[in-house]
């Protein structure tokens, strides 16, 4: 098998959440994301292409963005996160990892 690495696949978003907000909430909501879309798209594409980090202390999450699939589980979290928190509770921007 051989593999490629790709720069679109380094492609990244990245979120910082205000000071106030429950960052076990955030991830619980990551974690949802990631789960409402597996029900569309199915676990194996999942595994391959959405991934997130985050950081208690520095209250930043960073989402992949680099595949179609990626892409849709950062709009959804992003959605929920604006639902749940307001859309002035945390800022978004893109980044090369």
């Amino acid at each position: 098998m051989t593999t490629q690495s790709n720069h679109q696949n380094r492609l990244a978003y990245r979120l910082v959440f205000s000071a106030g907000i429950d960052m076990r909430r955030v991830e619980d909501l990551v974690v949802l994301a990631i789960l409402v879309v597996g029900c569309l798209h199915g676990e194996p594409a999942l595994r391959l292409d959405a991934g997130y980090a985050l950081a208690q202390e520095t209250r930043v999450v960073v989402l992949r963005a680099g595949t179609p699939l990626a892409i849709q589980v950062a709009r959804v979290f992003v959605g929920m996160c604006s639902h749940e928190f307001g859309s002035d509770a945390f800022s978004v921007s893109s980044t090369s990892r």
